[in-house]
């Protein structure tokens, strides 16, 4: 009996795939021309607001070029439709901008859609020799028996060593046909146009299995620990828990070889110097193969970004999971499920359940309960008349009277009693010879001030009397620490602090 129907069954699930359903569209000519057209090599993500705008864009000139059947919708209608349809994937970047990307799945139908439209021999020279050579590789580091590794070694040897003697000794260089250099370039560019697939593959499949361990943890009925432990160990095994984590994780040793990278760069450097190359290959191919680096370096940092934004994610989750609330609420809800079903069995047809639309107010002590409104607040109350009750006028001189020490008068006397020919014995003395006006308690604190950014004034243990005189005549003696110029040991040892005359 034959395997049709297990053939079928497979048939249908690689029919049911995101990439055959885009490919399988009425309008998927339309849709992959707007997708060759917004993405690129070098245009891997497009922000959302301007991809909705390209669309529109594209659609117009499309129905202006005599194009009747298009998609119908706006271009975030359309973005939307595909993201359904898992061709586009939305994300959001650190600085928060959301974004728009190709699926694997999308990436697969524009480059069998490319590979179609480029005319390559179906069997060729090349062709086979790249066959040979992968298997005879591929034996020599997989084959179990050291005997035939080591012979096909020295085989390989000696071919090789054969071939450098030859040529050292002036024999001529093999001529390759522009039909051997076109199938070389054809199979190169594909290999290269199936990279950002690869990429994007994995990252997809970090993304899923994100969102299977979250499912997971939400369902999961254990101890905080237990899950922390199992999300601990499930990170550990990110990179090896899906077939294309598995990939990426032995095909990463050699992205991150930068050796092996600048020998792929000098290579394609030197392909594309061959005088063959010119007539070969358009100008997008040669930028294609000359991004190579470029494109590998590129997508290894994506696909490592996405894990890391994973693991951060998952970490996240775990230290704000609360096990116990999530556990009260879905206890409650089971409580008013198992109500629910109660009162259905013996409730009427018309029986109802009064219910509050809007939960009752909350009395807080500490928050207002009413605030200002313009509408009905009033304002303050007028001011009291007190035209009547004028102050008695005051000169200037008063003003001045009552206000604090005449810095200026003062440093003009400090410095006439330093310069002057009679020495200065102290600053108390100097006060006591200064006019009445001069001579007020606050023109203390002044003279004291000055006296500090004067050198040669020193501050003494003792202390000596400064009389001071009140704007309205009166006398006030107050006791102050003695100041005086160096040397001076003269003092004054009258004590007439606090007297009043």
């Amino acid at each position: 009996m034959s395997n049709i129907s297990g053939e079928l069954a497979r048939v249908r699930g690689a029919y049911e795939q995101p990439t055959l359903t885009l490919l399988h569209q009425r309008l998927a000519p339309v849709i992959l021309a707007v997708f060759r057209s917004s993405f690129g090599r070098d245009v891997l993500s497009i922000p959302a607001p301007r991809l909705h705008d390209q669309v529109d864009t594209y659609l117009d000139e499309l129905r202006l070029a005599g194009v009747a059947d298009l998609p119908v919708g706006s271009g975030r209608d359309l973005c939307m439709k595909w993201m359904r349809g898992r061709w586009l994937v939305r994300s959001t970047e650190e600085d928060g901008t959301e974004v728009y990307s190709l699926t694997s799945h999308a990436q697969d139908a524009l480059a069998l859609v490319t590979s179609l439209t480029r005319e390559r021999a179906s069997l060729s020279e090349h062709r086979i020799a790249t066959i040979v050579s992968a298997v005879r590789r591929f034996n020599t580091e997989v084959n179990p028996d050291r005997a035939a590794r080591v012979d096909i070694l020295e085989s390989e040897i000696t071919r090789l060593t054969a071939e450098r003697d030859r040529l050292l000794s002036g024999g001529e260089l093999p001529q390759v046909t522009a039909d051997y250099m076109l199938e070389g370039f054809g199979e190169l560019i594909q290999l290269v146009a199936a990279l950002p697939s690869d990429f994007a593959r994995v990252e997809e499949a970090f993304t899923g299995l994100r969102g299977g361990i979250l499912a997971s943890f939400r369902a999961e009925q254990r101890a905080a620990g237990e899950v922390i432990d199992d999300y601990l160990a499930r990170a550990d095994s990110l990179m090896t828990a899906t077939a294309e984590g598995r990939a990426f994780e032995g095909a990463f040793t050699l992205l991150s070889d930068d050796e092996l990278l600048l020998q792929l760069r000098q290579d394609l450097s030197d392909l594309l110097a061959h005088p063959l190359a010119d007539e070969i290959l358009l100008d997008v191919d040669r930028r294609e193969l000359r991004g190579t680096v470029g494109l590998i370096r590129s997508g290894t940092e994506r696909v490592l970004a996405r894990r890391s934004r994973v693991t951060a994610t998952l970490r996240e989750y775990i230290v704000s999971h609360n096990i116990t609330r999530d556990r009260a609420l879905d206890t409650a809800l089971r409580a008013l499920e198992a109500e629910l079903a109660t009162w259905m069995r013996i409730a009427g047809p018309r029986a109802a359940v009064p219910l509050e639309l809007l939960p009752p107010r909350i009395e807080v002590t500490h928050l207002r309960e009413r605030f200002h409104n313009t509408e009905v607040d009033s304002g303050p109350p007028p001011l009291n008349d007190v035209s009547g009750h004028r102050p008695d006028v005051v000169s200037l001189a008063g003003l001045l009277a009552q206000g604090g020490p005449s810095l200026d008068s003062l440093r003009r006397e400090l410095d006439l009693a330093l310069t002057g020919p009679e020495p200065l014995s102290s600053l108390g003395a100097l006060f006591d010879s200064l006019e009445p006006a001069l001579r007020r308690p606050v023109e203390i604190f002044g003279l004291l001030h000055l006296a500090t950014n004067v050198p040669g004034l020193d501050q003494h243990d003792d202390t000596e009397p400064y009389r001071a005189i009140r704007a309205d005549g009166s006398t006030r003696g107050l006791t102050v620490p003695r100041v005086s110029p160096h040397g001076s040991s003269g003092a004054r040892t009258s004590t007439a602090s606090g007297e009043e005359e």
